[in-house]
């Protein structure tokens, strides 16, 4: 794991000296990424400038230094991440040609690969994480590349003139004449969703690469060509032409397979491996596979809170004891928590707002004591109908389709008519508290129904993962810029609503919200995460899997449940699911209602196109425990976190 940075001037007017310090000021900004070495090239006549900074993980010594040449000194490369079948490529490689290795690291297999098969044709073939920048010496041509399911970032941006790239964004701000600017759609996207989604960045002129697209730059800073190596709307359709004709306990059989390979895999490295434990199905499963192929206990890592429905550490410890793993525990106080907020915005290279980054973050330093990699269960719940939403999304589109547009925008009429203390008190009357297990006032239930009533059906969805609703309200002056959801061509014609559902929270949740989080607070500890359910052999074969493997008699995640099954007693891990969640409601209106009143209602706010007064009535209605806000408003406060860290 490292992080990368650099230019091409095609203009060829940059010196060697003044891009060795442009290059040392944005390998500087991310050197949490890689603090045990750096490294620089630069050849002017090319107007090439690549940086590198290396957390060592495969191969420490000096012949894993990066940037790296290949061995025909065709290819020059700066790369992020893991080729997790590099051993295996390296054996193919050598039937091909045998060559002189200059040592293990996967980076030198990578462009070996590029010598002898291309970039697009190599690509196809790895297994792993990764961002990769390469400059093609004949060529005169860069190409960045970023993983098929979105683990490591690539930033690209046309910046002073200059074709920039990062792992993260606030490397840029080490180039001279930079001048980052805020794009206030950007910042709508981030109020919608939480999170700044792919292609789109927090930045004028600076951009994500999607998971799985690769982009090629040659004689200039507008892409020359791009494309897909691999796409998961290719892989779902492809799954619904070709099924897997499986009997149950043979698709548990094939799964228990391919997942058994990617633990193992991705346990390989030079260091301490280790493995975040929940005590939740998708982590539990890893950390039992990976357990079961250790020679070794398995370090594993989980932290618990105070508030009661909020804390998951004794399940975890129940599974670390059944697998005896060698489980580190941390009690985080609700201050231990409060303290970690202000880092957020250090520690997240764009506003940021899943509240799990704090326990994310702070299971992250635990672990990076002991481990220099860890393993992490993501990804379970959207390739394999974890979520409870994709049933409610299944419920909405049949009572859609049974009933007309006319009755639909007549009962949403009839809903806003009423004013919000009608809905509270109905919920009184049927017994519920201001503050609910469903964590969601009866009015703020009610009114996010009406708005769904009116809406197409494409964007019922949407709807459902966003945070903020009411955006037009909030900023009335800005235009929100499209994104997936709102363009149902692009999407493969899935067997369900609910497959559609799952599809788009691959494509966008999981790597703009999830894997980010994973991502910037695993990095800031300088501590490697690894995905292995996101291995791509993994992803597809979900795809082939029928809706009935996936959600089987009302359980949800039936077929991964069955492998964890074979390893961890049912009683240890069936209960319902909890998700890596803090107390906000409470905290704003307790310890954090200070400090947030400060963020929200500075002069500075209004520089982002919020409108204040209706900001105002948002806080007063959370305070008051008659909306539910929570979420919204804790975008906002990251937002301005954030900007308050760049002012």
């Amino acid at each position: 794991m490292c992080g990368i940075a650099g230019f091409i001037d095609f203009s060829g007017t940059t010196s060697r000296e003044a891009g060795e310090d442009a290059l040392r000021a944005m390998a500087d900004r991310i050197r949490h990424r890689g603090p045990d070495d750096w490294g620089t090239a630069t050849h002017p006549d090319q107007g090439v400038f690549f940086a590198h900074r290396r957390l060592s993980i495969v191969d420490l010594s000096a012949a894993g230094h990066q940037p790296m040449v290949s061995g025909a000194g065709r290819y020059l490369t700066v790369f992020n991440g893991e080729i997790y079948n590099h051993r295996s490529l390296r054996a193919e490689l050598d039937a091909v040609t045998p060559r002189a290795w200059r040592g293990h690291s996967d980076t030198e297999v990578m462009l070996a690969a590029f010598d002898t098969w291309g970039i697009e044709r190599s690509l196809e073939k790895f297994v792993g994480m990764f961002a990769i920048a390469v400059w093609d010496r004949e060529e005169r041509a860069l190409t960045l590349v970023r993983d098929r399911a979105g683990e490591k970032p690539l930033y690209w941006g046309v910046l002073a003139g200059k074709l920039v790239f990062a792992s993260e964004a606030k490397a840029f701000d080490g180039l001279p004449g930079a001048n980052l600017a805020l794009d206030q759609r950007a910042v709508s996207l981030m109020l919608r969703f939480g999170h700044v989604p792919a292609p789109y960045s927090i930045f004028n002129g600076v951009h994500k690469l999607m998971p799985g697209e690769w982009m090629r730059f040659a004689g200039g800073v507008t892409p020359a060509a791009r494309g897909r190596y691999w796409s998961a709307a290719t892989s779902l359709q492809q799954g619904i032409a070709h099924p897997a004709s499986l009997s149950p306990e043979a698709a548990v059989d094939e799964l228990e397979r391919l997942l058994t390979d990617a633990v193992k895999l991705q346990l390989e490295a030079d260091v301490p491996v280790g493995a975040f434990l929940s005590g939740g199905i998708d982590s539990s499963t890893v950390v039992a596979l990976a357990q079961h192929s250790a020679s070794s206990r398995v370090r594993t890592f989980s932290i618990g809170f105070d508030e009661e429905g909020f804390d998951e550490s004794e399940h975890a410890r129940r599974v670390a004891e059944h697998l005896g793993t060698d489980h580190t525990e941390l009690r985080v106080s609700s201050q231990d928590a409060l303290d970690a907020v202000p880092l957020m915005a250090s520690v997240y290279d764009e506003p940021f707002a899943d509240s799990s980054q704090i326990p994310t973050y702070l299971v992250a330093k635990l672990a990076r004591q002991a481990v220099t990699v860890s393993l992490s269960g993501d990804g379970g719940d959207e390739l394999f109908a974890g979520y409870p939403r994709y049933g409610r999304t299944e419920a909405i589109h049949r009572w859609l389709d049974r009933s007309p547009g006319m009755a639909r925008r007549l009962l949403a009429a009839g809903v806003d008519a009423m004013p919000v203390s009608f809905w509270s008190g109905i919920a009184s009357i049927a017994g519920q508290s201001r503050q609910t297990a469903a964590h969601r006032p009866a009015a703020d239930k009610m009114l996010r129904v009406a708005q769904m009533l009116r809406l197409p059906p494409h964007l019922i969805y949407k709807y459902m993962a966003s945070p903020m609703p009411e955006l037009g309200r909030l900023m009335p002056a800005v235009q929100e810029p499209p994104t997936l959801y709102d363009d149902p061509s692009s999407w493969p014609a899935a067997r369900s609503p609910a497959e559609t559902a799952m599809w788009l929270d691959f494509m966008a949740y999981l790597p703009d919200d999830l894997l980010t989080k994973v991502d910037r607070a695993t990095m800031a500890v300088s501590l490697e995460s690894r995905v292995p359910i996101l291995d791509h052999r993994v992803i597809e074969f979900s795809h082939r899997l029928p809706m009935d493997l996936k959600v089987r008699d009302g359980v949800r995640k039936w077929v991964l449940r069955q492998v964890l099954y074979r390893h961890v007693p049912r009683a240890l891990v069936d209960r319902p699911k909890m998700g890596f969640s803090v107390p906000l409601g409470a905290w704003l209106r307790g310890p954090l209602r200070d400090w947030a009143q400060q963020l929200l209602f500075a002069p500075a706010v209004e520089e982002l196109g919020i409108d204040r007064r209706e900001l105002r009535r948002m806080w007063d209605e959370q305070q008051a425990g008659t909306r539910d806000w929570q979420h919204a408003l804790w975008s906002i406060l990251m937002l301005r976190g954030w900007q308050d860290a760049r002012a």
